[in-house]
């Protein structure tokens, strides 16, 4: 089991609201109302780790080892809103999230294949890792500046674990995990689609299309792109990053030299033949 090992490198690894946020360097004059709804919008979006739990303790009732880990990814998710709400409630009591601005992005996702959603999910973190350290840049104010390196260091260790299950599955099922974590690296790691592609952006239910993401239950449905692009500028540079993040440790996970999604693409499809082929000789047999 990985759950034991993680508990305790996470435990070691974790922050202090209280102590670690330098919440005495307030600064009122370097944060600007367009910068408060940002953080408002951010401390939305962190709170769907509830929905995004539930969704993972459903589609992984056979892994107890995973669902296990999945108490401290929802205590530290939900710990990165409380931080977020926190120093709204300080310093900007006015944009502070209500209840009902929080209930509204829990609702249920469709059940979905629990390889895929790992994967999104690991592609998910590095993102997150690197929005927040281009956050941190934006903001000139010090105490949110320290919040969201904060949360990026948490985004990142989330991500190395997530591997770490994808190495496990890779032990255990073999191919039909390869094949899985290609396909959805292939998405995630486009350049012309990906640049707001995450978990919170996907549609999860049909029967609410096309509001079934959680940005659409968000009080300003289109604040990603804008945060992104118009904002923190979240360029092609920036976006490289994730994207060589996300490669990168495919070819160690694969064991295949990945430099670019084609060769994925082309990896994948290999894959996918080699699969169809085996299912025609057992139907033949």
């Amino acid at each position: 089991m990985l759950y034991p090992e993680l508990f305790k490198s996470l435990e070691a690894a974790r922050w202090n609201m209280a102590t670690d946020i330098p919440w005495d360097q307030f600064d009122r004059s370097l944060v600007s109302e367009e910068q408060l709804r940002t953080i408002k919008m951010n401390a939305v979006t962190e709170w769907s780790a509830l929905p995004a739990t539930e969704m993972f303790l459903r589609d992984n009732r056979d892994d107890s080892d995973f669902s296990a880990f999945m108490s401290i990814w929802f205590y530290e998710e939900q710990k990165h809103a409380l931080v977020l709400m926190e120093y709204l409630r300080r310093f900007a009591p006015e944009y502070l999230p209500t209840e009902e601005e929080l209930h509204k992005v829990r609702f249920e996702f469709d059940p979905a294949p629990a390889m895929e959603t790992l994967m999104l999910h690991f592609c998910g973190e590095i993102r997150l890792t690197h929005w927040y350290k281009c956050a941190a840049q934006w903001h000139s104010e010090p105490v949110i500046r320290s919040i969201y390196e904060v949360l990026s260091k948490d985004e990142a260790r989330h991500a190395g674990i997530y591997l770490k299950y994808m190495r496990r599955a890779i032990e255990r099922l073999g191919d039909s995990a390869r094949l899985a974590f290609a396909k959805i690296g292939v998405l995630m790691a486009n350049t012309k689609t990906a640049k707001a592609l995450h978990p919170t952006n996907l549609h999860v239910n049909k029967e609410m299309y096309p509001e079934d993401s959680v940005q659409s239950h968000l009080p300003d449905p289109g604040w990603l792109e804008q945060w992104l692009d118009t904002q923190i500028h979240f360029d092609a540079i920036w976006e490289g990053k994730v994207i060589n993040g996300i490669l990168r440790n495919l070819s160690t996970l694969l064991e295949i030299p990945i430099q670019s999604a084609k060769d994925l693409s082309r990896y994948r499809k290999a894959m996918s033949s080699a699969d169809r082929e085996a299912s025609g000789h057992m139907a033949a047999g």
